[in-house]
């Protein structure tokens, strides 16, 4: 049984192929992102094609894969707004993900994130290699007290309310799809009170038509002007542009996204010796209170660990005629 790996990097052929010793897979590990450009390189007999957050599985590639006598996509990431699942259920083929992997991983990074912001440590760290043992510009404050806002009370966004808690912080959270709050001392609240009350604001939702760009100028405006933002779920939550102007007018006071809405064209690429057309990261990154990382949140050794084990034990499960819990189109 073959399967084809999109927008694959040294560590997923690392990790997928140590725990290949189980299975016996054929792995074929493809650097470029899947799309229609590249498609029709899939090679007939290829049972599985295996994806990332940035490939772009449309109707017309999804078609494609069809005919060429594909029956899987492994998504090896949570998020599955880029695939268009409608499609794949009308084409019969089946598609699976990784619903929950270290959501540890995700919420340690964006409290790193977090900190970093606050207490500048990234700043300090390049003064002091400079001997420059200043303190002035490096001023922070407490999280200790401060109410934490939770937008999504899945696995990750209670991993960061544990934390949070950890910290002596008031907890509040929204979730459109939680009766009741799933740990002790987080209150859930309607999402106006949650924007009203926050001092931190941190995403931990996946991306659907109905929230795309729900954190606007709109909702920006119902926040507490100086406050911090965190995005470390999908990028398209955020409209950039609104965004880029609260932290023009001081209401956003800090910005961290380990997700862009634009990165497809951007992240998990080494583009150091070359011009970036983007204007909107461009501005981002220059304002200096916001803090971009790659999406790095899920890189840990345990997340890679289980994405590889879940996604290959959900393709053995399918190519042998069962449903594992993983699937999203049977």
């Amino acid at each position: 049984m073959k399967i084809v790996f999109f927008s694959a990097k040294p560590y997923d052929k690392q990790f997928f192929s140590k725990h290949n010793s189980s299975f016996h897979f054929e792995l074929v590990f493809l650097e470029t992102h899947l799309g229609p450009h590249i498609v029709h390189a899939v090679e007939p007999g290829t049972t599985a094609i295996c994806v990332f957050v940035n490939d772009r599985l449309t109707k017309e590639v999804i078609d494609v894969l069809a005919q060429k006598g594909v029956r899987i996509i492994a998504l090896r990431c949570a998020g599955f707004n880029n695939v268009d699942i409608e499609a794949a259920k009308q084409a019969g083929i089946q598609v699976c993900r990784v619903p929950a992997y270290s959501p540890e991983a995700v919420a340690e990074h964006a409290v790193a994130m977090l900190l970093t912001l606050n207490r500048k440590t990234h700043k300090a760290y390049n003064r002091v290699r400079e001997q420059n043992f200043s303190l002035n510009g490096l001023l922070g404050f407490n999280l200790y007290g401060k109410t934490v806002g939770i937008i999504g009370l899945g696995k990750i966004g209670l991993a960061f309310a544990r934390i949070m808690k950890g910290f002596g912080c008031q907890v509040i959270a929204h979730d459109p799809f939680a009766d009741q709050p799933k740990m002790e001392d987080v209150r859930l609240v309607p999402l106006d009170q949650l924007l009203g009350e926050s001092d931190i604001i941190s995403l931990h939702c996946p991306l659907t038509p109905e929230n795309h760009h729900f954190i606007d100028a709109r909702t920006i405006g119902k926040m507490k002007k100086g406050i911090t933002l965190i995005n470390t779920s999908r990028g398209g939550l955020i409209n950039t542009l609104d965004a880029i102007e609260a932290l023009k007018s001081g209401h956003i006071g800090n910005l961290a996204i380990d997700v862009y809405e634009q990165e497809e064209k951007l992240f998990f690429k080494d583009l150091s010796a070359e011009i970036i057309p983007d204007d909107m990261i461009q501005r981002l990154m220059s304002f200096p209170n916001v803090l971009v990382t790659g999406h790095q949140a899920f890189f840990t050794a345990e997340a890679l660990d289980q994405i590889a084990s879940t996604t290959l034990h959900s393709v053995f499960e399918l190519a042998n005629g069962r449903i594992p819990g993983t699937v999203m189109v049977g």
